[in-house]
């Protein structure tokens, strides 16, 4: 007797026909280390341009690192205000507790800075760079439309290539919070484009640097998140899951991976609408990068980046957030 399938988004939907509305095509990328092609589809893989056109670079602010020796006469009032601490610790159940003084002088010696290295004294703080100190982008993603078709491809395009700025950004999204790498879409035809080799960025966070690799693409239907439907429908969805001892997230639903299309996974927040900058317009989820993996890269705290497009205009900055 052979074991019954997993149930698929498209059975749950055929006995939850309300849920149809919000069944979307996805591709799940399925990257493996390998050497990729200018013909296929890949990650971190060789990208094509225009003859003669300028390579991308980032002008967005950069964040640098700063470093400053602590004076000697300070070094010795921190190891004095250590020695306290460390006193009142044993003697108060290892309560760490500075007193008012304490806390002030620890303040003035620091002066804002993010850290304090107590073996080479001294302190570290992040400051932007000089606007004018941009940053080459480097090759993400490149995606075939015959691998991808659900894609919204502008006539005459046959390529999507996704760039990004190898450092982490945090004044890119406006007033929303964000810190991570800043990303550019570039939706082109294949046939106009030739090999090229990008120039090396002067600065880069390791870990937003992928290794190369093939792409296996899977079309799949993809179902969104519990915040993303009316609450009864959900608890249906969750019931027939149930039925099948499966969960509904991950199980039917935000499929996980490197995704294209379908719906992003709110698992680490609750639903946070990304409305496009430029005209307020609700955007639509585009691309998931998973760390982890063959690429070896790792996003926010090693979880996912969910790359969103706007609907109307493609020539809007994407919206961007950490999972």
């Amino acid at each position: 007797m052979t074991e019954a399938a997993e149930p698929t988004p498209a059975d749950l939907v055929a006995a939850l026909p309300a849920l149809a509305r919000y069944l979307r095509p996805a591709t799940l990328l399925h990257p493996e280390a390998g050497t990729p092609t200018a013909h296929g589809s890949s990650v971190g893989g060789p990208p094509l341009w225009p003859a003669g056109a300028p390579w991308p670079h980032c002008t967005a602010g950069h964040l640098d690192d700063a470093y400053e020796d602590v004076p000697l006469q300070d070094r010795e009032i921190m190891e004095t205000i250590d020695r306290a601490v460390r006193e009142r610790a044993r003697e108060h159940d290892g309560a760490h507790v500075l007193t008012e003084d304490e806390y002030a002088e620890t303040r003035r010696i620091m002066n804002g800075a993010d850290s304090l290295d107590h073996v080479n004294w001294r302190t570290h703080r992040t400051v932007p760079e000089p606007p004018a100190a941009a940053i080459a982008l480097v090759p993400l993603a490149r995606i075939r439309a015959a691998d991808a078709p659900h894609l919204p491809w502008p006539d005459g395009t046959d390529l999507l290539q996704v760039l990004w700025c190898p450092n982490d950004h945090d004044d890119i999204q406006d007033e929303r919070y964000y810190y991570g790498p800043a990303v550019e879409l570039h939706w082109q035809r294949a046939a106009e484009l030739g090999s090229v080799t990008p120039p090396q960025p002067r600065r880069s966070d390791e870990y937003y640097l992928p290794t190369a690799c093939v792409l296996r693409p899977e079309q799949i239907q993809d179902l969104p998140d519990r915040d993303e439907i009316p609450d009864e429908l959900h608890r249906a969805a969750e019931e027939f899951a149930e039925r099948h001892g499966i969960e509904y997230h991950r199980g039917l639903a935000c499929a996980e991976g490197w995704k294209l299309g379908g719906w992003p996974s709110w698992h680490s927040t609750d639903l946070i609408p990304i409305d496009c900058g430029a005209c307020g317009t609700r955007m639509r989820h585009l691309l998931t990068v998973e760390s982890g993996g063959d690429p070896d890269l790792s996003v926010g705290r090693h979880g996912e980046l969910h790359v969103f497009l706007c609907p109307e205009d493609r020539s809007h900055p994407v919206g961007l957030d950490l999972q």
